[in-house]
């Protein structure tokens, strides 16, 4: 079944929340089980867009905290879809935190999601295939299949033998 493509661009989605007191812990810092939950739903946006169907969180890797955010700063979280597969997608969130009062913008963390489109009896099916424009697109597009290949050894589902790609990196 074709299901034709997207260029990355179209599935990007922004979001941006407000920390508020019930959003932090005892030191003021927004919780990260808050900031996945936002991050879960930005993700689930850019895969809707993407595929056109319902869809699930089938992995979350890679969620890497740099800087907390602070309690009254604005959390801004773009995700993207870098790459599809037979019936699932990979996306890239970024999340930076906004003092709107000292007038500054700082990394916070990102994280790499993974997707499985769903049919009407809840069943994966097949997604559209994503064209990478932009240098950064490419590069991401790149290095999903080796992400993709060490999630799969990590859940159980692959050999390590099996993993070509991850093998390049390493023997000549």
């Amino acid at each position: 079944m074709n299901v034709g493509s997207k260029k990355a661009n179209e599935t990007i989605a922004i979001m941006n929340e407000l920390v508020l007191p019930n959003d932090t812990n005892v030191f003021g810092n927004l919780m990260g089980g808050r900031l996945m939950y936002w991050m879960d739903i930005a993700a689930g946006i850019t895969a809707g867009k993407h595929c056109n169907a319902p869809s699930v969180t089938a992995s979350v890797d890679n969620l890497s905290f740099k800087n907390p955010i602070k309690l009254g700063n604005v959390v801004h979280i773009e995700s993207k879809v870098t790459r599809a597969f037979n019936t699932s997608m990979e996306i890239h969130i970024k999340v930076w935190g906004e003092d709107l009062i000292a007038q500054y913008k700082y990394e916070s963390n990102e994280a790499y999601f993974t997707f499985v489109a769903l049919d009407p009896n809840g069943n994966p099916r097949a997604v559209p295939s994503l064209i990478p424009e932009s240098d950064e697109e490419k590069k991401l597009y790149d290095g999903a299949l080796r992400r993709r290949q060490l999630r799969l050894i990590l859940a159980g589902k692959m050999k390590p033998n099996d993993a070509n790609e991850l093998k390049n990196l390493f023997v000549n």
